[in-house]
């Protein structure tokens, strides 16, 4: 809030200026949490259902993917801060009003940062990010997300976990900054971590200690039943956690008939769909800790990738409606 003001008010130095734009902004802000407040989801979840076109295969900007929430059912939707940031006071007004009217919050927004390779792109990326997250502020968004590549052909485990924790750190002091909670993926597929020289975090114990290092308060975990299964964890893992710990969930499926250290990361299923992974645990364990998190289907699957959009979107949300009536809405 802080950074948005002092560029508004930079300029003809006309207090009157000044002031109807922080009351401008004033609007803005409750129009983004009044949206964000305004949802109501069934039964005693306080999850929602949360659309990542992309990750579903479907093709879809801001206000498309708002239209296709409100249309099938989603509850939240992704946040793209270049596009945020790209907008006027107005227009953003009348995008948080649609929100508010249709029922449907913001979920997420990925970080933009490439802090998995060199300096050089690491430092470009930070250069970016405090304008993005001020954007994310300035329209209500709270959550920014991002994964952990599970191995390295050149790093060793206590090289790699000294670059993420320095690199993530400073990420996670900008978005805290603006008042953004950080979410990080550990990946858990075996078919992953072991297929290059040296492993790196893959298991949420392991994350845990990459999060205890950065000393952020605001970061936390996205939570992932593939990685879950895939890392052989169990609801007892989850019950670890509280809902402060989570910043947002993923929720896939698995091919039957392959043992767990053979599945391929690239090949799930929408949740529920085999029976393969134990979903009604694992959103059993979220609910119990009071979990608020966005939740989405990412499931990577050929199948559903060749559907038409209305198609692909009309199954990923009855499949997210399937798993989340395990919990009575």
């Amino acid at each position: 809030m802080g950074v948005y003001w002092r560029h508004a008010g930079s300029g003809n130095g006309n207090p009157g200026s000044t002031a109807m734009t922080r009351r401008t902004f004033a609007s803005s802000t409750a129009l983004a949490s009044s949206a964000a407040l305004a949802l109501a989801v069934p039964g005693n979840r306080k999850m929602t259902i949360h659309l990542s076109a992309g990750a579903i295969g479907v093709k879809a900007d801001t206000r498309m993917a708002l239209e296709y929430a409100a249309r099938f059912g989603f509850e939240s939707i992704d946040a793209d801060p270049v596009f945020l940031g790209g907008l006027s006071q107005g227009a953003l007004n009348d995008i948080l009003g649609q929100m508010k009217s249709k029922g449907v919050g913001w979920g997420l927004s990925g970080l933009r940062v490439e802090f998995r390779k060199g300096d050089g792109e690491f430092a470009a990326g930070m250069k970016d990010l405090p304008a993005h997250a001020a954007a994310l502020q300035r329209a209500g968004v709270k959550r920014v997300t991002t994964w952990l590549s599970p191995a390295s052909d050149t790093l060793t485990y206590l090289e790699n976990f000294r670059i993420h924790a320095r690199r993530l750190r400073e990420v996670a002091r900008v978005l805290n900054d603006n008042g953004c909670r950080f979410g990080m993926e550990y990946v858990g597929p075996k078919t992953l971590w072991a297929a290059r020289r040296y492993p790196f975090i893959h298991s949420m114990r392991e994350m845990k200690e990459l999060i205890g290092e950065i000393g952020f308060s605001s970061v936390g975990f996205v939570l992932d039943s593939w990685h879950w299964y895939t890392a052989r964890e169990s609801a007892a893992d989850l019950r670890t956690l509280s809902n402060r710990d989570v910043v947002s969930v993923d929720l896939n499926d698995a091919p039957a008939g392959l043992d767990v250290d053979q599945q391929i990361d690239s090949r799930r299923e929408l949740p529920v769909a085999t029976g393969v992974i134990d979903v009604k645990a694992f959103l059993t364990a979220l609910r119990d800790m009071g979990c608020d998190a966005p939740v989405r289907a990412e499931p990577f699957n050929a199948a559903l990738r060749q559907m038409p959009p209305e198609q692909a979107l009309a199954a990923t949300v009855q499949a997210m409606k399937k798993a989340f009536a395990f919990l009575g809405g």
